[in-house]
């Protein structure tokens, strides 16, 4: 894939405590080949801000919500704290305590999820790209996200994304993140050892997620968040990995 170069531009890919840019902190460097001395077998994905930019549209829901109530926006904290959490965690953490009993009625009938913001989803840019990447190396794909299933599943359809995963694990399959439950359950069904697996995630509940299973995990998509791999994006996450990934099947 073209998309992908043979080093990262700038400083947006960092293995272990080094960064991509000839600039080395004063710590131990980790190589993905040290990292993974097997090879990776297979990747978790988290979808909110790793497989989707939802940022925004998750934060535009909220707030209709609040407003619906005549309350103000979300503030930083509560922006935060909703984007890790599931959806009931973060209405109930938004919504004043007086007002919860009308939680259900307003997401069913005044601020729906999926008529007013679904078609504002958008797919991380180099996304596809990556993950047909890894599907013609041969590497397994699932799904650990704190949505529902039911709303996991209708990202992926729109996207045309189900074939990719399996499993998808959603906060009502297994303890949500930051739970290493559903982790573990997605290398029990690869049958695969964790060591040979990542968790590419944006937050501390996807690295607890990951670090609690014995998962490998690598921080995306900027910010302060730092893993065992760390990458502003795609291009980057795969220069990062290119070492330790499988042939192309048919090369």
């Amino acid at each position: 894939h073209p998309a992908y170069g043979s080093a990262a531009v700038g400083c947006r890919a960092r293995v272990g405590n080094v960064e991509d840019c000839g600039v080395t902190e004063m710590a131990q460097p980790f190589s993905a080949q040290s990292l993974f001395p097997h090879g990776i077998a297979g990747i978790i994905f988290d979808c909110d801000g790793v497989m989707i930019d939802s940022r925004a549209a998750n934060n535009i829901f909220y707030n209709r919500v609040l407003a619906y109530f005549g309350l103000p926006p979300m503030t930083q904290e509560q922006e935060d704290y909703s984007f890790m959490a599931t959806s009931r965690q973060a209405l109930l953490h938004i919504v004043p305590p007086h007002l919860h009993h009308e939680i259900d009625y307003v997401t069913r009938n005044e601020v729906v999820y999926q008529r007013d913001i679904v078609p504002m989803l958008r797919l991380q840019p180099g996304f596809m790209n990556f993950i047909d990447n890894l599907r013609s190396r041969g590497v397994r794909m699932a799904v650990h996200t704190n949505r529902k299933l039911d709303g996991i599943q209708t990202v992926l359809d729109i996207f045309s994304l189900p074939s990719y995963f399996n499993p998808v694990v959603a906060a009502d399959t297994a303890a949500p993140k930051p739970s290493a439950e559903g982790t573990r359950h997605i290398c029990a069904v690869w049958q695969c050892p964790p060591q040979h697996v990542l968790f590419v995630g944006d937050s501390e509940h996807d690295k607890e997620a990951a670090r609690g299973a014995g998962v490998i995990f690598a921080a995306f998509n900027g910010g302060p968040l730092r893993g065992e791999i760390t990458a502003a994006d795609y291009t980057a996450l795969h220069t990062a990995l290119d070492a330790v990934l499988p042939p192309v099947s048919g090369l």
